[in-house]
């Protein structure tokens, strides 16, 4: 057995409605100015309204940040540094999808250990010691709440990830309440997205290990047998439940074994036609499973057999087409676009995608296959 290292958020609470305890757990930490981050969608819908009550009634001074925009630019982040240490905040609430909780991460350690952002892109360049973190996710998609990234979307449309082990947070709070009433379009997308992160943690050519490879799997048995619900007229509580902590374990999973090809080729859909993150792994996935057939079908037959209890006994290749035509199908009735043409995207922009999707290096370094240009280009024609 190879050796390995597993990172993950020191301390994991779930709890229906747990929410309403935050007030008490900044107490404990001895904290007493708290900045909130969030985006302005559930102010509106109101879900930020009980957490923030609990806060105050616990005696905790609060600044709500709600400015946060999907695929998180530098400006804004760099604004609500500005505003942390104006508030003089020495604990930061990420409270919502994964843009805000990437955001409240960077505002903790910029505004605790000041530093260029631009200088901290990569693996390991970002020093502390950082604010103190609560991630309380109200999607369940990211996994942002257990991973050590921040993805950052840059003046020139290119997104970049700050990963350093400063970044997890000192408490995840997974509050199935705060998911009930989210849309069947962003339950999907971000469902999707979570599938995307077990898939690729489990194949990845990097870091591979037994227990990134245990929380994958459960995370997608977990959400393969519950999305469908969850993305239902009347969702159960057991549905968002389940679709929660799958996420979370997908997110444990690929943060220590870390994901590949169809995040290379989605990023740069979100940073040039600002295709939300989930959508974009959607779009993609399929043909880049198939893409990869050949040289993870072993593993994409592991996967299908935990999946699907019927396919214990059959060869791997089998295994591996009855996984991907699986997953294919899942994907297909889910409520959101399923053509690059539906988001914006024509034929005039395949060469400039699959010019930046080459950029993302440190992820295509991961995939089962080496992937070219050219193949990015393919694939991103076929689903034109």
């Amino acid at each position: 057995m190879s050796d390995f290292v597993f990172e993950t958020t020191p301390r994991v609470i779930c709890a229906f409605e747990g929410a309403l305890k935050l007030g008490d757990l900044c107490a404990e930490t001895g904290k007493h100015r708290a900045m909130i981050i969030s985006d302005p969608g559930l102010v509106k819908a109101g879900v930020i309204d009980a957490p923030l009550a609990a806060l105050k009634q616990a005696g905790i001074d609060c600044l709500l940040w709600a400015q946060v925009q999907a695929d998180p630019p530098e400006t804004g982040i760099l604004s609500a540094v500005a505003d942390a240490r104006t508030f003089g905040a020495d604990m930061i609430i990420g409270l919502g999808g994964g843009s805000s909780m990437d955001t409240a991460k960077l505002v903790a350690l910029l505004a605790g250990c000041p530093q260029n952002l631009a200088d901290i892109y990569g693996i390991g360049l970002a020093h502390g010691p950082r604010l103190a973190l609560i991630q309380v996710p109200t999607t369940a998609g990211t996994g942002s709440e257990v991973t050590p990234i921040s993805i950052v979307t840059t003046p020139t449309h290119e997104k970049k990830g700050v990963v350093s082990s400063l970044l997890y947070p000192d408490i995840a709070l997974l509050d199935a309440s705060l998911t009930m009433g989210l849309p069947a379009p962003i339950t999907a997308m971000t469902g999707i997205d979570a599938m995307v992160h077990a898939i690729e943690a489990y194949t990845t050519k990097h870091k591979k290990n037994v227990l990134s490879d245990g929380l994958a799997i459960r995370a997608l048995q977990l959400m393969t047998r519950h999305i469908d619900d969850a993305v239902s007229a009347n969702p159960g509580r057991n549905a968002r439940e389940a679709m929660l902590q799958g996420s979370m374990m997908a997110g444990m999973a690929f943060a220590n074994a870390p994901v590949a090809a169809i995040h290379a080729l989605a990023y740069p859909l979100g940073g040039h036609f600002h295709v939300p993150h989930g959508l974009s792994n959607a779009l993609v996935m399929v043909e880049v499973l198939k893409f990869n057939r050949d040289a993870a079908q072993t593993l994409y037959g592991e996967l299908g057999r935990a999946l699907l209890p019927d396919l214990a006994a059959v060869d791997d290749v089998t295994a591996c087409d009855r996984f991907i035509a699986f997953i294919a199908d899942l994907t297909t009735r889910m409520p959101f676009a399923h053509r690059l043409r539906d988001v914006g995207v024509t034929k005039d922009d395949l060469d400039r995608l699959a010019t930046d999707a080459m950029k993302v290096e440190r992820l295509l370094i991961n995939n089962p296959r080496d992937m070219t240009f050219d193949d990015a280009r393919a694939i991103y024609a076929r689903i034109l």
